[in-house]
């Protein structure tokens, strides 16, 4: 589960903006600046929304002239949009309602029940400042959960509490998509970054070898993202098994854990969504500008 941000305006030349706090999908136009939590290497990479991911702002090289909006990449990506929207909403609703049904036990106390039946004592819990920043970092072996999930008797705290455990029985098993995730994490840092710079930079210059090599860069993304998607997916499954199997959760109310963790699921399948149209959109340029 991704770590949420903050909302404090930051100034862009003479424009304001906010920064982004959806968890796990990528951010609407208006946004300047947000994380993206790599969970496989426990680290938070700044990515600058409008540069980084769909690129429909760009400052003025002087910093006074008007921003350029690309409504072309806005109208190709506005499905992945519509659907990030959705699934925050989503996440919003299933949370407050999970955080309001109790559960037998913490969000702490079901992890750690969950990570001793799988033999896996040395995997240490703690508590992370932020809210909702959860996560499990494979290098420490070590689960981080945020206070209100650290603490929390509900069944929303109790379902993202184990699937962060799921996390940590993949990596005990080592469970090939995150192997390769986690492989994958240096490249997709980089491209994240440097990509889209060029992407940005060819585009605006129309040079043509420039958005190529920022294509094959922010394909590193794309592929980060892709495999994500597994890995996130059989998370969430291994904790609803075990959520039952152990008697964490009655079977009766699984609803209130799986709203939780089905609507998280959806926000990296928007996020993944969006990368992939976002790395199509370049292409289909970059091919036009050939002809």
């Amino acid at each position: 589960w991704p770590p949420d941000g903050d909302l404090r305006p930051v100034r862009l030349g003479n424009c304001r903006r906010r920064r982004c706090t959806i968890p796990g999908e990528s951010a609407n136009v208006y946004a300047v600046e947000r994380s993206l939590h790599l969970e496989s290497m426990s680290v938070v990479i700044p990515l600058d929304l409008m540069v980084n991911i769909a690129f429909p702002f760009f400052p003025g090289l002087f910093g006074q002239m008007p921003l350029i909006l690309d409504f072309r990449l806005l109208i190709f990506i506005a499905p992945a949009l519509i659907l990030g929207m959705v699934a925050q909403m989503m996440v919003r609703s299933a949370y407050s309602r999970g955080s309001q049904v109790a559960a037998r036990m913490s969000g702490y106390a079901a992890a750690r029940r969950v990570l001793d039946s799988a033999g896996l004592f040395e995997v240490g819990i703690e508590q992370t400042p932020g809210r909702l920043s959860d996560h499990y970092d494979p290098r420490a072996k070590v689960l981080r959960l945020s206070g209100e999930v650290y603490h929390g008797r509900s069944m929303a705290a109790v379902g993202i509490a184990t699937h962060e455990a799921g996390h940590a029985l993949q990596d005990a098993h080592r469970y090939l998509p995150l192997v390769i995730r986690n492989a994958a994490v240096p490249a997709a840092s980089f491209g994240s970054n440097a990509g889209i710079v060029l992407l940005m930079l060819g585009v605006i210059f129309q040079l043509e070898p420039l958005l190529l090599f920022g294509i094959i860069l922010f394909a590193a993304v794309v592929f980060f993202q892709v495999v994500n998607l597994p890995v996130e997916f059989n998370a969430s499954a291994r904790a609803k098994r075990q959520l039952v199997e152990l008697g964490i959760v009655p079977d009766q109310e699984m609803r209130y854990v799986n709203r939780v963790l089905n609507a998280a699921a959806l926000t990296y399948v928007a996020a993944t969504l969006q990368a992939i149209l976002t790395l199509l959109y370049y292409i289909m340029r970059y091919s036009g500008s050939r002809r």
